[in-house]
């Protein structure tokens, strides 16, 4: 039988009447007021296809559920019977996000409302599978005390590594993760931590991320480009994530030959440049705090792997056609502008007229997107 995190979901946050968590309407309504909190009873009425009774209705039952607040009446819409703001009550559930990279596991803790409760990460390097995740239980645990989380209020776990998808939830990583590829994730977390766990690629979380609290919030259709030890992404379209058939869309190194791989932006290579050129980088995580673009050997990266990028946004651009192209992962936003400023758009006008070409957006998010992607993709999952 096929893993189904779904099923292992605790009682106390299905529907009275079925095994769900909300219904289809009620799953509507959340996803509004996730996008525009605050908003008044009448004002989401007039922004969904239900009538005012159903509206009332279903917010009534959200409310006594404890997963909406109804505030207090918005000022300034005229007469008539004050109408509530509401908002997501973040008390009512909490998740878990974890994103192991090549050499650390990012941790999110994240309540319904979006809210960050918590982030933290441990190093991974020399610590097996076994003993990364008592320290990651060790962390949530303290986490826990410190912000008065109880244990039932913890909905699940959203799990993201960076390897692309296999088939059920094996994913294939790169060498420095090679004991966590190719076994099945999600029963094997799930019994440890006691909850279910929703395994997905990392840079499929980071683009979640971005949807959900970056570029997302204003634009429907963009291409994340996730820039880790390795070199992936992922796909929004009509604000939802585009897995592709086998759950790999945005595996942007996929386009590259065996010697064009070798000159993709993935950060690996600038590392093992730096590291060449006298300069002391020990991950990933220290170019993201520490970048310098005076370092010797930057420069050389950056014109060594632009014709690969420029051929990649243009590929993007001609396939896809985003609104923009999202610089994310754990790109430093210095290095992020240095590829931009050399970006190529091959595309020439017709006529006189050009084709729209999508925005080169540099993130904004300044936590770890993965691990915030992983934190509230139970919740957009199963709520909104």
């Amino acid at each position: 039988m096929s893993y189904a995190p779904e099923q292992l979901i605790a009682r106390r946050f299905l529907r009275a009447s079925d095994d769900g968590v909300v219904s289809s309407n009620e799953r509507s309504l959340l996803r509004l007021i996730w996008r525009h909190p605050g908003l008044s009873r009448s004002e989401l009425t007039a922004q969904c296809d239900l009538t005012q009774q159903s509206v009332h209705r279903i917010l009534d039952v959200l409310a006594e559920r404890g997963i909406v607040l109804l505030g207090s009446p918005k000022p300034g819409l005229g007469s008539g019977q004050p109408s509530p703001m509401l908002r997501l009550n973040g008390k009512h559930a909490y998740c878990c996000g974890l994103s192991v990279t090549t050499d650390v596991i990012d941790i999110c803790l994240m309540d319904l409302a979006g809210n960050i409760l918590a982030e933290t990460n441990i190093p991974l390097w020399e610590r097996s599978v076994a003993q990364s995740l008592d320290l990651v239980r060790e962390q949530i645990t303290e986490h826990q005390k410190r912000h008065d989380l109880s244990e039932d209020g913890l909905f699940g776990i959203g799990f993201a590594i960076a390897g692309y998808h296999v088939d059920g939830t094996r994913y294939n990583a790169s060498l420095p993760l090679h004991e966590w590829s190719l076994i099945e994730l999600g029963p094997m977390l799930s019994e440890f931590f006691g909850k279910p766990v929703w395994p997905l690629n990392g840079g499929k979380a980071g683009t979640i991320a971005e949807s959900m609290f970056g570029v997302g919030r204003f634009m429907k259709h963009f291409a994340y480009l996730s820039f880790n030890y390795g070199f992936g992404g992922g796909l929004i379209g009509n604000g939802e994530l585009l897995p592709g058939g086998n759950g790999n869309a945005g595996e942007f190194s996929q386009m590259f030959d065996d010697e064009e791989v070798k000159r993709r932006p993935a950060l690996q290579s600038l590392i093992e440049r730096l590291n060449r050129n006298g300069v002391d980088v020990p991950s990933i995580t220290y170019i993201r705090k520490h970048f310098d673009r005076h370092w010797p050997g930057v420069g050389d990266w950056v014109d060594e792997v632009t014709p690969a990028y420029n051929r990649l946004v243009n590929a993007i651009w001609a396939v896809y056609d985003p609104q923009a192209i999202v610089f994310g992962g754990q790109v430093p936003a210095d290095l992020a502008q240095m590829l931009i400023d050399r970006t190529q758009i091959f595309g020439r006008p017709r006529y006189g007229v050009a084709r729209a070409r999508p925005k080169l957006i540099i993130s904004e998010i300044a936590s770890d997107a993965a691990a915030m992607g992983a934190a509230v993709m139970p919740f957009r999952l199963a709520y909104y």
